[in-house]
């Protein structure tokens, strides 16, 4: 985790490097080769130190730099750690999970989460590098505490920056990951998109059909399709346009609506890093034209810190992304975080100020649009206190279903239904 220290380390020395009587570590373990992240809940009194790792009791001490802590709740796994200002590393020794009478030592880094800001603050947050992957293991590039609000931007799916320039592999690269402070796995983070900016003139796309959109008819016509197309916009008069269009074509304008194709929260312990041209339980590549200033996401926590990535910003997109590519481009971006502690939901969700909406995404569409439905019927019984019977007769006399991706590897169906049919929502946010 030393590279993670590194990065973090000009955030942490704003909060001084002193040890505090009650502090927050994030340690990583290695676990014959995989990595697995922990929330330890620390306080020092004197020599003694106890607190809690991952809501476990531990205790122990703390002498001379050197912490030693017994977790009695994980066949007593004893660890042994030299702290070092804001960083700590040693190692653990643990029961064999497959044979109790044998112990194991595993390595041990970490590193120590700054203190919280007093308010809520606005922060701007350049990116220097991208990640082709959502992924636990990559250093965080910025600790955010729910209410903060960040500006940075992205990159196009092809790694193209705003002036024209390649910063990055292509293939939907993102931004991150961002920690969010305090999240923990089985909690919601709520994402709002605040602003979105496009910060260029032009956009990329294809004359191409998706194949899951494409009837068989048309398939020896469509062998010449995939060319590239350049898009105009027209940021003045909110209009984007394909460059150089004849007949047909000649006047065609759509109006731009900006949105995010890809944002999500690291995948949990035992899943690998998932491709950023792929989507999960906790978003990823989601090419839901719903991701749009003004809504907010809710994305289920698996690690510590949630960890969010985001990035691939289309000027404009049509259900499906049939086109293969939506309008690529790149963009300034403005969000803000939330947390519902304790709280874990299944699927993305998404809500506007005038709807709520559950993404399915799945191997097919039968089973995508079975996950948004679920999903949808979840909501409604937990946040608005139906049965099942009542939930089910609000999605029989008011459910949209809506195609959101065709073009990834996996398929996304939405359900929504319009909030001003249903009752106050016992729904709310809290800022811990």
């Amino acid at each position: 985790m030393d590279k993670a220290v590194v990065a973090l380390l000009g955030a942490i020395l704003m909060y001084g490097g002193t040890a505090n009587a009650a502090d927050t570590w994030i340690l990583r373990t290695e676990l014959w080769g995989n990595p697995a992240f922990s929330t330890l809940q620390l306080e020092a009194t004197g020599a003694a130190a106890s607190g809690t790792l991952d809501g476990d009791a531990a205790r122990g001490s703390l002498r001379g730099g050197r912490l030693q802590l017994v977790v009695e709740d994980r066949a007593q796994d004893r660890y042994d750690l030299r702290v070092q200002g804001d960083r700590l590393a040693g190692e653990v020794d643990s029961a064999d999970p497959n044979d109790a009478q044998r112990r194991v030592r595993h390595a041990v880094t970490g590193w120590r989460l700054p203190a919280a800001p007093a308010a809520p603050r606005t922060l701007t947050y350049t990116p220097s590098d991208y990640s082709n992957t959502f992924d636990a293991d990559r250093p965080p590039v910025l600790v955010i505490w729910p209410g903060d609000q960040v500006g940075t931007r992205t990159l196009d799916s092809g790694g193209v920056d705003e002036h024209g320039v390649t910063r990055a592999l292509f293939g939907n690269p993102q931004n991150g990951p961002f920690f969010i402070a305090g999240a923990e796995p089985g909690d919601t983070v709520a994402v709002r998109i605040e602003r979105l900016t496009l910060n260029r003139d032009y956009a990329d796309s294809l004359d191409s059909v998706v194949g899951r959109a494409l009837g068989s008819s048309l398939v020896p016509q469509a062998a010449e399709l995939g060319k590239p197309v350049r898009w105009r916009l027209d940021r003045d008069k909110g209009v984007a346009r394909p460059e150089k269009a004849q007949g047909a074509l000649a006047d065609y304008a759509v109006p731009l609506r900006p949105m995010l194709g890809g944002l999500a929260l690291a995948p949990g312990f035992g899943a690998p890093a998932m491709s950023t041209g792929d989507t999960g339980r906790s978003g990823g590549n989601m090419d839901f034209n719903e991701v749009i200033a003004g809504n907010t996401v809710y994305l289920p926590v698996q690690q510590p810190g949630g960890l969010l990535y985001l990035g691939d910003a289309h000027a404009l997109q049509g259900d499906g992304e049939t086109s293969q590519y939506a309008l690529e481009t790149s963009m300034d971006v403005v969000f803000s975080v939330r947390l519902i502690k304790g709280k874990a939901i299944n699927m993305p969700r998404v809500e506007s100020p005038t709807q709520i909406m559950v993404l399915g995404q799945a191997g097919s569409l039968d089973e995508a649009m079975r996950f948004a439905s679920t999903g949808l019927l979840q909501w409604l019984r937990e946040d608005y206190a139906m049965t099942l019977s009542q939930a089910a007769q609000v999605l029989g006399s008011a459910v949209r279903f809506d195609v959101a991706n065709l073009a990834g590897r996996s398929v996304g169906v939405s359900a929504r239904v319009d909030k001003a049919l249903l009752p106050p929502s016992r729904h709310a946010l809290s800022t811990d």
